[in-house]
């Protein structure tokens, strides 16, 4: 996912993806456990989007100066 995509979205959606990405997140690490994960780059991709969709609306929340 990219920054200039996330930037586009509403923090509602920003809010949603978040919650969408850390419901995948907790399959993968369940799938890590029961060796059943075939993809393991995806757990270090959903980690970094999950930090990129909190860091920019953290941005947009706060108050301009």
């Amino acid at each position: 996912m990219k920054s200039a995509d996330i930037r586009t979205m509403t923090l509602d959606q920003i809010d949603d993806e978040v919650l969408k990405l850390k419901k995948e997140q907790f399959n993968l690490r369940f799938q890590r456990a029961t060796g059943q994960l075939e993809n393991t780059a995806r757990v270090r991709e959903v980690r970094r989007d999950i930090a990129r969709l909190k860091t920019i609306a953290q941005q947009k929340r706060a108050p301009k100066r």
